[in-house]
């Protein structure tokens, strides 16, 4: 496999449509970055769930997944399934979060996510971080749009699991759901291994990226 190094972020962005979002899709990027990178400032911000549940478990799965990190959360409270109707407040939310941070790295949803607020945020994504790496992630579900992933970010055993185990442990609300259990997550992030020789991994959708060659 090619490995192309994105130097050392000092400060990263991370966004989700929903609580839970971030950590399924980039929790064990999550993970290896901040475990390497202690005090590395953390930007997350997610566009629903504000004001119950579903932002103190937020709150605390974050915690865990960004140890020894700067974190600041923001956690707003547009409805669910709704992101369309909520445009305006939607981009506004994410100008905002540009406004006070030039991170080295972007994690966000996919553009081609079939759920429509994880595309939706997605597409705002590039409109305010233009030059900016951004790394589409990906988010297993009923709709079955997981696709051929352009970049990756190898997994220890250890991040595997302790993914795995965070994911049940912060977020009790999303455990009736019939695709949220260990087989699915440990599952994805073993195929993904296999795809770059790795025994886990977590895969990026990439949609512009300069090289640097010369140097």
């Amino acid at each position: 496999m090619i490995r192309l190094g994105a130097g050392r972020p000092d400060r990263v962005v991370a966004v989700g449509a929903h609580c839970d979002d971030i950590a399924i899709g980039a929790g064990g990027t999550l993970l290896t970055l901040c475990q390497a990178r202690p005090g590395v400032r953390v930007d997350a911000l997610v566009l629903s769930g504000g004001g119950s549940e579903r932002e103190q478990e937020e709150q605390a799965a974050l915690a865990a997944f960004c140890p020894g990190a700067d974190l600041r959360l923001t956690v707003h409270k547009l409805p669910d399934g709704r992101l369309p109707a909520y445009w305006e407040e939607a981009k506004a939310a994410v100008e905002e979060l540009r406004e006070r941070t030039d991170p080295d790295l972007v994690l966000a949803p996919r553009t081609d996510d079939a759920h429509q607020d994880h595309r939706g945020l997605a597409k705002l994504m590039p409109t305010a971080f233009r030059d900016h790496l951004v790394l589409g992630y990906e988010i297993v579900k009923w709709d079955g749009d997981l696709g051929r992933p352009t970049a990756y970010q190898p997994l220890s055993d250890e991040v595997a699991e302790r993914k795995v185990r965070l994911l049940q442990e912060h977020y009790p609300s999303q455990r009736n759901r019939p695709w949220y259990d260990r087989e699915a997550f440990l599952g994805l992030a073993r195929i993904r291994g296999i795809e770059c020789h790795a025994r886990y991994a977590e895969a990026f959708a990439v949609t512009k990226l300069t090289l640097d060659l010369g140097e």
